[in-house]
């Protein structure tokens, strides 16, 4: 397959396009990365530098490809954090030039606004883009449990309510939500899951909750996900195959010693996943 993928770019770490790209690839898929910021580092550090590029210079890039004559070629669009709401445009641009070109593909969007911990850290302009641009655009959307409430003014807590608001996420117009992140008071300690719906099912997947925070590991899930599920057409077994990889690659990680994401030391759990986590079926 073929991913355009409009993203963020480090050169140090993992996080955006350098946490998307090489996973895609070493599952076998060509990607398109087109950059969205050329940073030294994540701004988790609280230092960085580098360039905010322009959304017109971002867009001229979308043109470029398109003028290869490839985009008919494309199978799914990529987006995560956006840094305002001139990118918003250009990649809800770059989704309609694509969708025209090849009607069967899709388009992915990390709705990156915050998490449990943080709350919303972005710019406060950012949600009501993403919410009422960006996302009614998207075939399917990879929230945290924080960003499904944010996005459906909902608080998703237990599975009943977290499917509720997968279910008002899917009414703006994605067929599929990945929710991350998803943490049920009634859980065995020391464990997350992961939930899939769409409209003709929902599907849930328990993993540890292992001791990190690896800044990029929610870009490397929504590139995974997107992969598998238009590989195998099975919500079901993207979510099995996507928890299995992020899940060694975040062990790899750990192991290390290293605070960035370990893709490259972890690339045998992306290219074979073992299967290890249990997918239940929810309804």
């Amino acid at each position: 397959m073929r991913f355009l993928s409009i993203q963020s770019f480090v050169a140090y770490g993992h996080v955006g396009n350098s946490a998307a790209t090489f996973p895609l690839q070493r599952l076998g898929h060509e990607v398109w990365p087109v950059l969205t910021v050329v940073f030294s580092n994540h701004t988790g550090y609280g230092a960085w530098r580098g360039p905010l590029l322009p959304p017109d210079d971002v867009r001229a890039v979308v043109t470029g490809i398109e003028e290869r004559g490839v985009l008919p070629t494309c199978d799914a669009v990529l987006s995560g954090y956006l840094g305002g709401p001139g990118i918003c445009e250009v990649v809800v641009d770059a989704v309609g030039r694509v969708k025209k070109a090849n009607p069967a593909a899709t388009y992915t969007c990390d709705p990156v606004m915050g998490n449990a911990t943080s709350g919303c850290f972005v710019d406060p302009a950012i949600p009501p883009i993403i919410r009422e641009q960006v996302v009614p655009h998207a075939d399917i959307i990879t929230p945290n449990q924080f960003e499904l409430g944010f996005l459906t003014g909902t608080e998703p807590d237990t599975l009943e309510s977290t499917l509720a608001s997968a279910d008002a996420a899917m009414a703006m117009g994605p067929s599929t939500v990945l929710v991350t992140s998803v943490l049920r008071p009634d859980r065995p300690d020391d464990t997350i899951e992961m939930l899939a719906a769409t409209g003709t099912g929902a599907w849930i997947v328990r993993t540890p909750r292992l001791p990190i925070g690896a800044n990029g590991s929610g870009d490397l899930t929504a590139a995974l996900f997107t992969a598998h599920l238009r590989s195998t057409g099975s919500p079901a077994e993207a979510l099995g195959l996507t928890a299995s990889s992020v899940v060694g690659v975040l062990r790899a990680t750990i192991d290390s010693g290293e605070r960035e994401l370990q893709i490259v030391l972890g690339q045998d759990a992306i290219a074979s996943p073992t299967g290890e986590f249990e997918v239940e079926r929810v309804r």
